[in-house]
């Protein structure tokens, strides 16, 4: 059964969470006690109903608030498929929470109240789903109960929605008017929406095909462990060498010949195992391990692929950088810790071409730095070479994090636009 991770965004009080809450209750995802939990909660309130969104508030601030702060990960299964929930922020002053919450889904939902139409704050998520390159975006037209199930509202939102995706990159869109609170087009087909042709959204969400959103043609294995047992009571792996991470593109099989970058000695894999055994093929997101046929110096950091099929070994970059710290600011000459895959390096910020506003996209050539929140296109130089491709490519090996040394603190995300 395959994982799908979807992540929902959208701007303040547009009913993410009660959106979460109604399908994790309606698909019979929740325990006895966190339903009576969540329903004393809300008389103590003083709302006439259960107030789903509770289930995913986490944060005491939050439910004081009514908002959500944080990234909420939730976890749910029907019997098609397993799902991870990121529960994400609304608030502007909170976008890099939805970066993060972002980057590793499958799938984003866009929520948008029917009464308030498209607003800055959805143009922003709907604008960073698509630089993040998250392959499908499905609007959630939320709140359809408060304007009469009206087919006009509807038809005027995904009309405005669609003249501002066409600017975008968003491969696959599909709107769905659904009322979180009442359940309609949430789990199940609503009878107040009969001129919607749909599906509902959970039924959406079971058979988006996601199977070929990732790159099984580029074979890219960053490794993250050299596993050397010392103390083997199994005699047969005594000269045990195996060489653990995640699979971030192609496919892998015993029997096939690979490279090792940097060091560019060719070899076979032995064996690929895993905690349950061993396996015939390996293909992303998996954690395996590969014996190798040969003894080649290995360590973290370096890079599998296959000797015809290589990332490019580059110290400069071009990368979209989504800024997330609020006490410094991303400036020419900034020196910061660039994590990418399992490598990590020194980096010298030589230039800043722009920074984009998300609303309007528009691009600000004359801006000298960013701050919290801004997103912009900079050349990087790094102290040693880093195995990339364009994040269009292969979003694990084309993103990066980077870090301040000082505080250690993450502050900035990068999209790999070019290397050289």
């Amino acid at each position: 059964m395959d994982i799908l991770r979807f992540a929902t965004a959208g701007s303040v009080d547009d009913g993410k969470s009660t959106l979460i809450g109604r399908l994790l209750f309606d698909s019979k995802a929740i325990f006895e006690d966190q339903l009576e939990a969540v329903e004393r909660t809300s008389r103590d309130r003083g709302t006439e109903y259960t107030d789903l969104s509770l289930l995913t508030d986490g944060l005491r601030a939050e439910r004081e608030q009514g908002i959500t702060i944080d990234v909420a990960y939730r976890y749910f299964a029907t019997p098609r498929r397993k799902f991870i929930i990121a529960d994400t922020p609304g608030h502007i002053q909170y976008t890099r929470n939805m970066v993060t919450g972002a980057s590793t889904a499958d799938l984003a939902i866009v929520l948008i109240d029917a009464r308030k139409g498209v607003l800055e704050q959805s143009r922003r998520h709907a604008f960073l789903t698509t630089l993040l390159r998250v392959p499908h975006l499905v609007l959630a037209v939320n709140k359809m109960d408060l304007v009469d199930y009206s087919q006009e509202r509807f038809e005027q939102i995904r009309e405005e929605f669609t003249a501002f995706a066409s600017k975008l990159n968003a491969p696959d869109l599909t709107f769905i008017p659904i009322s979180a609170l009442h359940g309609d087009n949430v789990v199940a087909r609503s009878e107040n929406t009969p001129w919607y042709n749909g599906s509902s959204l959970l039924h959406h969400l079971e058979h988006v095909h996601i199977a070929s959103d990732r790159n099984l043609v580029d074979v890219r294995f960053p490794v993250q462990y050299v596993i050397r047992p010392q103390r083997a009571t199994d005699p047969s792996l005594h000269d045990y060498r195996g060489y653990a991470g995640q699979v971030a593109g192609g496919v892998l099989k015993p029997g096939d010949e690979v490279m090792h970058l940097p060091s560019g000695l060719t070899t076979r894999i032995a064996s690929i195992d895993t905690f349950d055994g061993p396996i015939d093929e390996a293909f992303p997101p998996m954690s395996v391990t590969l014996r190798l046929e040969d003894d080649i110096d290995i360590s973290r950091g370096d890079m599998i692929c296959r000797p015809n099929n290589q990332p490019q070994a580059s110290q400069e970059l071009e990368a979209m950088i989504c800024w997330m710290a609020d006490t410094v600011k991303l400036a020419p000459r900034s020196k910061l810790v660039i994590k990418h895959t399992t490598r990590s390096a020194r980096a010298l910020v030589k230039e800043l071409h722009y920074r984009l506003d998300v609303n309007t996209l528009h691009r600000d050539e004359t801006a000298a730095s960013l701050g919290l929140n801004e997103i912009g296109r900079v050349s990087l130089r790094v102290t040693q070479p880093l195995f990339v491709d364009d994040y269009a490519r292969n979003r694990l090996t084309g993103g990066f994090i980077l870090v301040d040394e000082a505080t250690n603190n993450t502050v900035g995300a990068g999209m790999i636009v070019d290397a050289r």
